[in-house]
């Protein structure tokens, strides 16, 4: 044996293997109630924030379609549309939607100021529908500011065809009246400059509360409001209607009888006895309306047989007076060269 083995041996024997650390004892954890409350509860926390945050994106793309409760739903920062208790077309629309159902959304924005609730830009007459139902309305949720609701608001009933005059006239002034740029009022109504001063004028010559009394009235187009607001230049004209729109048989008329029986009661008893004349374009088609007053004409173009004709001739009108003026002058400087 090596001296070195020897040594190694010697070590070996003394000092031997090397003792293991003792086993340690596994203490189960075990998770108290409110701990695993609490756990769930901040797990419950995350999935709530990850839903909002989906619905966020939703709302920004506007792609989130939700059953909600009319009540929930103010109406838009600027009204557009003239409402009376007699309204056939409505009553036509609630029956539609009990039968059918609604089968075009409304669009809403979240409410800028109260949590939980929306305002309507679009699809008032469908909302009063549902609320009138006491059913849920849908609706497309749709992150708007104030320009994009009205501008939205405008657009949809242009396409709908369904503003009549004054109600367009009244939107116009109402935006203005809440500060909106002629830019955006022109894109809401989808004009020009030139209609949007018209629309805005006609507001402001005929007294709300007349116009809210009579109330749409589509088949009266801008020529019969127009001979409406000069009519009302007289106080005691505007004084007498406030009467009459109180009135309980008024009030049981539809829409367009309003206005007709507003327009009777201003004109003399001697507009009333006479019979309109008829204008007949060459192809046959009646056009228009003449009524003769001893102080006035008043022409009222038929806007369904040739629509826009009237705001053609508005445009036409500096050159058919000129036109008019000339056709005077011309006798006299006929006459003055046979007196030479």
């Amino acid at each position: 044996m090596s001296r070195k083995d020897t040594v190694d041996a010697l070590f070996k024997g003394r000092l031997g293997a090397p003792n293991a650390p003792p086993p340690v004892e596994r203490i189960d954890r075990v998770r108290t109630g409110a701990i695993s409350a609490m756990g769930a509860s901040l797990a419950q926390l995350t999935e709530n924030a990850k839903t909002v945050a989906r619905l966020q994106d939703q709302i920004a793309a506007g792609d989130l379609v939700l059953d909600l409760d009319p009540a929930a739903i103010d109406e838009s920062l600027v009204s557009d549309r003239l409402t009376i208790d007699v309204d056939p077309t409505f009553d036509a629309l609630v029956a539609s939607i009990a039968e059918s159902g609604q089968q075009v959304p409304i669009l809403v924005r979240p409410h800028p100021t109260e949590a939980d609730r929306y305002q309507a830009a679009y699809g008032h007459r469908r909302l009063r529908a549902a609320s009138r139902l006491k059913i849920k309305v849908k609706a497309i949720v749709r992150a708007l500011s104030d320009a994009d609701l009205v501008v939205a608001q405008g657009k949809e009933n242009l396409e709908r065809r369904d503003l009549s005059f004054i109600e367009r006239a009244l939107f116009a002034q109402r935006l203005e009246d809440r500060g909106f740029e002629r830019a955006i009022i022109i894109s809401a109504l989808s004009c020009d400059k030139a209609d949007v001063s018209r629309y805005i004028a006609m507001a402001r010559a005929i007294p709300e509360r007349i116009a809210l009394a009579i109330g749409p009235a589509p088949k009266a187009g801008r020529a019969r409001w127009a001979e409406l607001a000069e009519r009302l230049r007289d106080a005691n004209a505007t004084r007498a209607l406030e009467t009459l729109v109180r009135q309980a048989d008024f009030l049981m008329l539809a829409t367009d009888q309003r206005f007709s029986k507003v327009l009777e009661a201003l004109r003399s008893p001697a507009e009333r006895g006479k019979t309109p004349e008829i204008w007949i374009a060459k192809d046959g088609r009646k056009v228009a309306r003449v009524q003769r007053g001893s102080e006035r004409l008043v022409v009222a173009f038929d806007e369904k047989v040739a629509p826009a004709f009237g705001d053609f001739v508005l445009r036409e009108l500096d050159s058919l007076l000129a036109a008019y003026e000339r056709s005077l002058e011309a006798p006299r400087e006929s006459a003055g060269g046979k007196d030479c």
